[in-house]
């Protein structure tokens, strides 16, 4: 059987903020690397830049979304994408 291919995506929150229900911080993963800002109260995420969004957007909010109650400012997180970038 053949193992799915996977990347180690590392994340630090910069900041976070319930009065406005958002969420700040960058992720690494493959050599790439992304800002981004969730506006958990909306469920809306902006990853930037646009070169490679497309590889980590979809697992970025799945991870968020999974852990948003244990995610702290200045925490350092380690997730899982399923593929190869």
């Amino acid at each position: 059987m053949t193992e799915l291919p996977v990347t180690t995506a590392h994340l630090r929150v910069n900041s976070q903020s319930f009065s406005h229900q958002c969420l700040n911080g960058e992720v690494s993963a493959g050599g790439f690397q992304w800002q981004f800002s969730w506006a958990f109260g909306k469920g809306e995420l902006l990853v930037q830049p646009s070169l490679g969004r497309a590889l980590i957007e979809d697992a970025l909010l799945r991870f968020l979304i999974r852990t948003d109650y244990d995610l702290e400012p200045g925490g350092d997180y380690i997730f899982t994408v399923r593929a190869k970038f």
